[in-house]
């Protein structure tokens, strides 16, 4: 009868490599649950910018005569948006803008904007915001308060801090200087970015391309 070999010794050296190892198994699940949880606490959402051309009409009048001739509007507009990490998320932040009526003024001014994520791909962003107009004689810099609506495209860039944006903007503007005067502005925003991507694409066309698409010789 072969007699079992194994002292006490052995015994309880297994015993303990067993529990050593154990032990150290248990303490890196320990140290990845931690790593985990720092790199959960890491993530945050970052600020994304936008900026548009805007193009349309604005009935505009004075003493308070709302649309009392329609003139063509033209302005810059953009924001930076804080809080969001995907199409679905709200945001806020503020915003600024230069534009102008038919040429006849130059109006400036900033605010706060807030997208309400109606639809996921196609939110609504509300602004509200004050401004100053600039017309020359007889009523100089005049300030203002103004009112904003935003429909259309506004894309989550996971990849950089600028997001294309196409849609529709409504404004109404109301003066409190000495014309008393109000605007409605009815325009398309279209992204500066967006609309530079044609020339981008020409230009590098007239190049003769990129190096990577360029013919072996």
């Amino acid at each position: 009868m072969t007699k079992d070999r194994s002292t006490p010794h052995t015994t309880t050296v297994s015993r303990r490599g067993g529990s050593r190892f154990g032990c150290r198994s248990r303490l890196r699940c320990a140290v990845g649950a931690l790593s985990l949880l720092l790199a959960c606490g890491d993530a945050r959402a970052e600020p994304q910018g936008t900026a548009g051309l805007t193009i349309g009409v604005a009935g505009a009048g004075l003493d308070r005569s709302y649309w009392d001739e329609t003139d063509f509007h033209l302005g810059l507009r953009g924001d930076v948006l804080f809080g969001r990490e995907r199409a679905s998320d709200f945001g806020a932040g503020p915003y600024v803008e230069v534009l102008t009526h038919a040429f006849d003024d130059v109006q400036f001014g900033g605010g706060l904007s807030v997208l309400l994520p109606v639809i996921e791909y196609l939110p609504v962003v509300v602004s509200a915001g004050t401004y100053g107009r600039f017309s020359g004689e007889p009523y100089g810099t005049e300030p203002g308060i103004a009112a904003e609506v935003f429909w259309g495209s506004r894309s989550y860039n996971f990849h950089s801090a600028y997001g294309l944006s196409f849609g529709l903007l409504g404004e109404f503007r109301y003066g409190l200087g000495d014309s008393r005067e109000t605007s409605i502005v009815i325009a398309a925003q279209l992204d500066l970015v967006g609309l530079s991507l044609p020339f981008l694409f020409l230009i590098n066309a007239a190049r003769g391309g990129s190096p990577e698409t360029a013919p072996v010789k």
